[in-house]
């Protein structure tokens, strides 16, 4: 199915360049003068590369069928990232650059989403929210405060995140996964 520019939302997925890429970010613009147009963001889906493309409101392009499937991660050998299909108990092994920034946020037994394109699999997508350990930190003191700064700290994953300076080794973090990880409160 064809769609334009002006059905474009985050999310979609669409070939480009014989390429498949999901729309991060996009801007209908309408200058003064000239004629108006689409400033987007993509991501190529095989490479994970983000590329900034203009487009005019009359493009049209092919929409790809992206459909989620609940999965468990199961664990990391070293070299791949094993998942089962909690449906048909079927286990898929993917490689580390195929998983990309999501590795950061999975804890073994979580149930994660898998992206599928015309029955391919295409992106791993980690929880939006993760409760994960505090492994390394530097101390808090009594009288740190909540507006007293941040600090970093080393989640179990191997994920650094900025918390407060109260902040200990051994707390359970809620912690929002979106935009690189950001603390939410204590869990």
């Amino acid at each position: 199915m064809a769609i334009s520019t002006p059905q474009f939302k985050n999310g979609l997925c669409i070939m480009h360049e014989g390429k498949r890429k999901i729309i991060v970010e996009f801007q209908h613009v309408k200058p003064g003068k000239g004629p108006a147009f689409v400033r987007t963001k993509l991501k190529e889906l095989e490479s994970g590369r983000l590329v900034e493309y203009t487009f005019r409101p009359q493009d049209k392009f092919d929409d790809v069928r992206v459909e989620k499937k609940k999965m468990q991660y199961l664990y990391h050998d070293g070299t791949a990232y094993h998942f089962m299909d909690t449906s048909t108990y079927e286990q898929v092994e993917l490689d580390s650059d195929f998983i990309g920034d999501a590795a950061q946020w999975l804890l073994e037994n979580a149930e994660v989403e898998v992206l599928t394109a015309d029955g391919e699999m295409i992106g791993v997508e980690a929880p939006m929210f993760v409760e994960l350990t505090v492994t390394e930190t530097e101390p808090g003191f009594k009288g740190d405060t909540v507006q007293g700064g941040t600090k970093a700290a080393t989640l179990e994953t191997g994920a650094v995140v900025q918390v407060p300076m109260f902040i200990n080794v051994g707390e359970k973090l809620q912690i929002d996964t979106r935009e690189g990880g950001r603390y939410i409160k204590r869990a």
